[in-house]
C-alpha cells in the first residue's frame, strides 16, 4: 500500500514538470505579441513621408514666390515642356519622377501621406527597401507619362505622389488585398494573382469599380480641388496600372512563384482537391 501511494505525488510532479515549459513558451508568445507595435510603417516609407513634408514646409514658410516658382519649373511635369518648344535639358527628364515629390496643399500632402502609409506599408515590407524605391521610380514615371498623353499641351505643372500610390494600390488588388503578419509586420501574402483570377474576387472588383468611378468624377467634374487646381486621374490611371501590371517583376511572375512554393506532391500522396 505505501508503494503506489508514494508514488502518486512523483507522477504528479512530472506531468506539472512537463506542463511548465508549455505554459511558459505560451505566455512568452503573448507577451511578444502586447510587444508588437501598434504602427509597423517601414524606415523606406517613412523616409518618403518625410521627405515629401520637408519639401512642402521648406516651400511654404522658406521659399520665396519666385523661388518656388524656379523650383516648381525645375522639379514639376510640364507636359508642354516635351512639345519641342524648348531645350530638354537635365529636368526633362528628373521631372517624370520628382514631381511625385511635390504638393500643391497642406491637404494635398496630408491625405496622400495617409494612403501612403497604408498601401506603401504591406508592400514595401514585401518586396523590400531597394525595390520599393524603383517600384515608386516606375509608377511615378507611369502616371506622368499616361498624363501627358491626353495632355500634350498643357501647361499646368503635376505635382503629387497620388501616381506612385496608385501603383501601390494597382498592386494591392494583384494580391486580392491579402495581407499577413510577419515578425510583428503586416506585408501582402502569397504571390501575385494572375490576372483572370484576381478579377475573380468580389473585393477586387468593388474596390476598381469604386475606384475607377472616383477618379473618374473628381477629375472630370472637378470634385476635391483646392482652388483652380484639378485631380489629375490620368496619372492616378497610369500609376495604377504599372503597379497592376508590374508588381510581378518585383515579387515573382504567379506561375514561377507558385512552382516554386507548392512543389508537385509524391505520387503515393496524391494532391488535395480543391
Amino acid at each position: 500500500m505505501s508503494g503506489p501511494a508514494g508514488s502518486a505525488p512523483e507522477g504528479e510532479a512530472s506531468a506539472a514538470s512537463e506542463e511548465a515549459p508549455e505554459a511558459a513558451a505560451t505566455e512568452s508568445a503573448q507577451a511578444e505579441q502586447r510587444r508588437e507595435p501598434v504602427f509597423n510603417v517601414p524606415a523606406i516609407v517613412i523616409a518618403f513621408i518625410a521627405i515629401c513634408a520637408a519639401i512642402h514646409l521648406v516651400r511654404v514658410y522658406l521659399l520665396t514666390d519666385e523661388q518656388n516658382l524656379t523650383l516648381l519649373v525645375y522639379a514639376a511635369f510640364f507636359p508642354i515642356r516635351y512639345s519641342g518648344q524648348f531645350d530638354l535639358d537635365i529636368f526633362a527628364f528628373t521631372s517624370t519622377v520628382s514631381y511625385s515629390l511635390l504638393h500643391g496643399s497642406v491637404a494635398h500632402l496630408a491625405i496622400n501621406m495617409v494612403w501612403l502609409a497604408a498601401f506603401g506599408t504591406p508592400l514595401a515590407n514585401r518586396i523590400g527597401a531597394v525595390k520599393f524605391c524603383l517600384f515608386w521610380l516606375l509608377t511615378a514615371f507611369a502616371a506622368a507619362a499616361l498624363h501627358y498623353v491626353v495632355h500634350m499641351d498643357g501647361q499646368a505643372p503635376l505635382v503629387g505622389a497620388s501616381g506612385a500610390i496608385s501603383g501601390m494600390m494597382g498592386a494591392a488588388t494583384r494580391f486580392a488585398f491579402r495581407i499577413g503578419r510577419t515578425d510583428g509586420k503586416s506585408a501582402f501574402m502569397g504571390t501575385p494573382l494572375p490576372v483572370l483570377e484576381c478579377l475573380r474576387y468580389r473585393t477586387v472588383v468593388t474596390f476598381l469599380a469604386v475606384w475607377m468611378a472616383v477618379n473618374l468624377v473628381t477629375g472630370l467634374v472637378g470634385l476635391g480641388a483646392a482652388g483652380d487646381a484639378s485631380i489629375a486621374w490620368e496619372a492616378h490611371i497610369g500609376g495604377f496600372l504599372a503597379g497592376f501590371f508590374g508588381v510581378t517583376y518585383f515579387v515573382g511572375r504567379p506561375e514561377r512563384a507558385q512552382a516554386e512554393q507548392e512543389p508537385t506532391p509524391p505520387a503515393e500522396e496524391p494532391a488535395d482537391q480543391a
